[in-house]
């Protein structure tokens, strides 16, 4: 997906709206045209950026797949889901959080809490008007193929995918783009949580940074997707919260940036990348954009 295109997409976008507010009916039937493809566009380019944003199970699963044990703490407060149904951007934010924690339990066997997370991200999905996704026959699912953790992971992400594709049949394009945010924040945020609170006082430091190179290759190669979701939330309304979760994410993005991960793989320091103090700036603005969702 190129820059440039998002560019051209919000400039029709834009254009449209300048343009419906003036001019003669025929002017107006043929905006009308102009802004529905504009639209249809934007909608392609949210589609393209959700799927290159990994899954709502696709870290956590790396995670488990490192041996890092399960911490709880990072979990979202599943009983907050009441509080976030009194905005649209807030359910559909703390959507994306709960199928990212949804995914963190399932890696980790924690099935019957997994459900509990399912039965409050219905409260959302009802809370949009989204039918069907989080459904009481995607519980009973849940429970019948509660000792096959493939299965788990794979009514997840289709839970989501099926409400990324309603927001976007329903034109509520906004939305879908915050709840694939919300799903790659508490990814990210678990990811750097986990490096975090690893214990200091167990190994030596080399030895530390060992075990941790497998967890902080993870973080590192999320940069692109960093990328690809200011891309997109730059194309929707800036409006809040979206200006704000921007102004963080250009934070992460300088972050990784400042990094300069090519150039020092280019030169063979690799070993200078892989240490997990280059990731304290990354885990404070993930922690505070991630702060700024759920509170």
């Amino acid at each position: 997906m190129k820059f440039t295109s998002i560019q051209k997409t919000s400039f029709a976008f834009i254009l449209a709206i300048g343009l419906w507010s003036c001019g003669s009916k025929k002017e107006n039937n043929e905006n009308a045209e102009e802004f529905k493809q504009a639209e249809e566009s934007l909608t392609d380019e949210i589609k393209d950026v959700a799927y290159n944003i990994p899954s709502p199970s696709e870290i956590p699963y790396l995670l488990q797949q490192t041996g890092a044990e399960f911490n709880q703490n990072l979990l979202s407060d599943r009983n907050k889901a009441d509080q976030y149904l009194t905005r649209n951007d807030k359910a559909a934010l703390n959507l994306g959080i709960y199928a990212s924690d949804i995914g963190y339990l399932v890696s980790y066997d924690k099935t019957q809490e997994a459900i509990a997370y399912v039965t409050a991200s219905k409260k959302l999905a009802n809370g949009l008007g989204i039918l069907g996704s989080f459904d009481q026959e995607v519980l009973k699912r849940f429970e019948a193929n509660i000792s096959k953790k493939d299965s788990l992971t794979e009514l997840v992400d289709n839970a989501i995918h099926q409400t990324e594709k309603y927001l976007k049949s329903d034109n509520r394009i906004k939305p879908a783009a915050l709840m694939i945010t919300g799903s790659f924040v508490e990814g990210l945020y678990i990811s750097t949580g986990v490096i975090k609170t690893y214990p200091k006082d167990i190994l030596k430091d080399d030895d530390r940074i060992l075990v941790l190179t497998p967890l902080i290759r993870v973080v590192l190669q999320q940069r692109e997707s960093v990328g690809e979701l200011i891309k997109m939330l730059g194309s929707v309304e800036q409006t809040e919260p979206v200006v704000t979760i921007l102004s963080e994410l250009n934070t992460l993005d300088a972050s990784y940036r400042a990094l300069n991960i090519e150039e020092k793989i280019k030169n063979n320091q690799a070993d200078q990348i892989l240490s997990d103090k280059n990731l304290n700036d990354i885990t404070a603005t993930i922690e505070k954009l991630r702060k700024s969702i759920v509170e």
